[in-house]
């Protein structure tokens, strides 16, 4: 999900496991040569999540890499049966009021741009609340720092047969 600091917490991850770190909104604007909202202003939603899904993929099969998907890449099927051959997964939880004051404070978020972020954010939460529900591994981490959060996540990672 948006704004839960996926990629906050996948750099300290992969420092620590001396992988790659990998965030796919980061490399679709590097690739479009755009921001993720002008992307979605300029082109559409679908453009982006066909890009979303393509660059997935690709970096998904990789070793030794922390990937950080956008919020929205683990709802597309074919990206998340790739994380589940491929990769540990982890949905990052945090709680929803604890998001919303979060989002509240962004305007690069193109699902919230001019929107009620309260009701937009709940809406987006529910809706995906299941689909995140398939992660190997959730990690609630509201009021929790950075650093706890990844021993969590590398606590639970040893006692995977780290074969990704």
């Amino acid at each position: 999900m948006m704004g839960v600091g996926k990629s906050t917490i996948g750099k300290s991850l992969a420092d620590k496991l001396s992988f790659k770190f990998i965030d796919i909104d980061k490399l679709i604007e590097k690739k479009e040569g755009s921001s993720i909202n002008l992307i979605f202003k300029n082109k559409s939603e679908s453009y982006f999540r066909r890009i979303e899904s393509i660059i997935s993929l690709q970096e998904i099969k990789k070793n030794s890499s922390v990937i950080s998907l956008g919020g929205g890449a683990f709802l597309n099927k074919s990206i998340r049966r790739a994380v589940k051959s491929y990769s540990v997964s982890f949905w990052l939880d945090v709680d929803l009021n604890e998001l919303i004051n979060r989002l509240n404070r962004t305007k690069k978020r193109p699902l919230l741009y001019n929107k009620n972020i309260k009701e937009t954010v709940k809406k987006i939460y529910l809706e995906r609340k299941k689909t995140y529900s398939e992660a190997d591994f959730r990690i609630k981490c509201s009021f929790l720092k950075p650093e706890l959060i990844v021993n969590k996540i590398l606590k639970l990672y040893e006692k995977t047969d780290n074969k990704f």
